[in-house]
């Protein structure tokens, strides 16, 4: 392993090329690639590697880089794209396909708020629209766990249990394009990590059809096979992850991650880069001896409810943490983990850092102050926080 300076986007890039060169004795590798900020410095550098077996396709579009990817899948090649925003909105038609055909691609996407009013900075919207599309999503909080969970999401994909495309998400600038020391794998550590990819529906010489008509029966049969396969991911998961420390030397954290929870009766929840500035919080509420913890959903696809009823057990009061909003409705992370909650905890929803603004440890300290305060929960809350 070497370690060098790297942003987000090129640690993803690097992820993605290892992986590819990795199936050389199969199928090879590629993947169809259109730019939109902030992840074309991804592609870019993606752009510039070579394979032993296969190559990067430029297109005109997001909806065609997802075709791209899922002609090299069926092929039975590895694939590999990176979107973000209103170039996933784009690609969304075909990001459903290539999961209803079950095909292993893996994406990065950088997360960056839908427009117009157009926008470059963060917001976990554009990717949580996508949270019914059968993808499996990962949300990561520095660039090593980019690099990491793109590795470890190529397994996972490609396993036969599984075969379900997965997307790795990153907030835009404050990891895309920001530099971190980042331990990169050799290639023969990826070769041993990962196996060649075996599709066992590829596409051969007898000629079959691709996308036909399903009767009404036959979707049902279809979607509940695609459910079976999502209820299998955790337990792969774990084993991928076992793995994944006997070749590297480092396990890919938990689909939650507690900080400080041992006696919490106060938790935060959030997800990406927002769950480092919730653990300096924590510190601080620590300090003035306040019985405060936090859990980072870093597995949202699937949605890991048992592990977060098992976690919040007792709690008394819970924030959750969104940066999105689902208009008329409230944060997307707090629709879905409420629901695991103690039936008698107090339970609020909070949104800030929306369009990328700042999410200081100082705004997370008016959270909590706003979440102690109460008598009970409110309508969800988009936090105006002090500067």
């Amino acid at each position: 392993m070497t370690i060098e300076l790297l942003s987000a986007n090129h640690a993803a890039a690097t992820a993605a090329t290892l992986a590819g060169r990795a199936n050389r004795r199969a199928r090879g590798f590629g993947g169809g690639v259109y730019p939109i900020t902030p992840q074309t410095e991804c592609i870019e550098f993606l752009c510039k590697q070579e394979f032993e077996k296969g190559r990067i396709v430029r297109v005109e579009s997001e909806h065609s880089a997802m075709a791209v990817c899922m002609g090299f899948s069926l092929g039975g090649a590895r694939s590999f794209t990176a979107s973000s925003s209103n170039g996933l909105a784009y690609m969304t038609e075909n990001v459903y396909a290539a999961a209803l055909y079950r095909l292993p691609i893996v994406m990065m996407a950088v997360n960056r708020t839908l427009g117009p009013p157009w926008n470059i900075w963060v917001d976990h919207g554009d990717t949580l629209l996508l949270r019914d599309s059968g993808w499996m999503q990962f949300y990561c909080e520095d660039n090593q766990e980019v690099l990491d969970t793109l590795l470890l999401a190529y397994r996972l994909a490609e396993h036969p249990a599984i075969l379900l495309p997965a997307m790795v998400c990153q907030d835009a600038f404050v990891l895309s394009h920001t530099m971190m020391q980042t331990d990169i794998p050799t290639q023969d550590q990826v070769d041993r990590y990962l196996p060649v990819l075996d599709l066992p529906h590829r596409l051969r010489r007898k000629p079959v059809t691709v996308g036909g008509l399903d009767f009404p029966h036959e979707t049902e049969v279809h979607r509940r096979q695609h459910e079976e396969a999502m209820r299998r991911v955790p337990a792969i998961y774990d084993e991928c992850r076992k793995s994944f420390e006997e070749v590297f030397g480092r396990r890919p954290a938990d689909a939650v991650v507690p900080y400080r929870m041992e006696d919490a009766e106060i938790v935060l929840i959030s997800m990406g880069t927002t769950a480092a500035t919730v653990r300096k919080a924590v510190d601080r509420a620590r300090d003035e001896g306040l019985a405060v913890g936090a859990l980072r959903v870093r597995m949202f696809r699937p949605f890991p409810g048992r592990e977060l009823a098992a976690l919040l057990a007792g709690r008394e009061r819970i924030a959750i943490l969104d940066r999105d909003i689902s208009l008329g409705h409230g944060g997307v992370l707090w629709s879905e983990a409420r629901g695991f909650a103690p039936p008698n905890a107090l339970v609020q929803n909070y949104m800030l850092g929306l369009g990328g603004g700042d999410i200081r440890p100082e705004h997370i300290t008016q959270v909590l102050a706003d979440l102690r305060g109460r008598r009970a929960a409110d309508e969800p809350l988009i936090m105006e926080v002090a500067t």
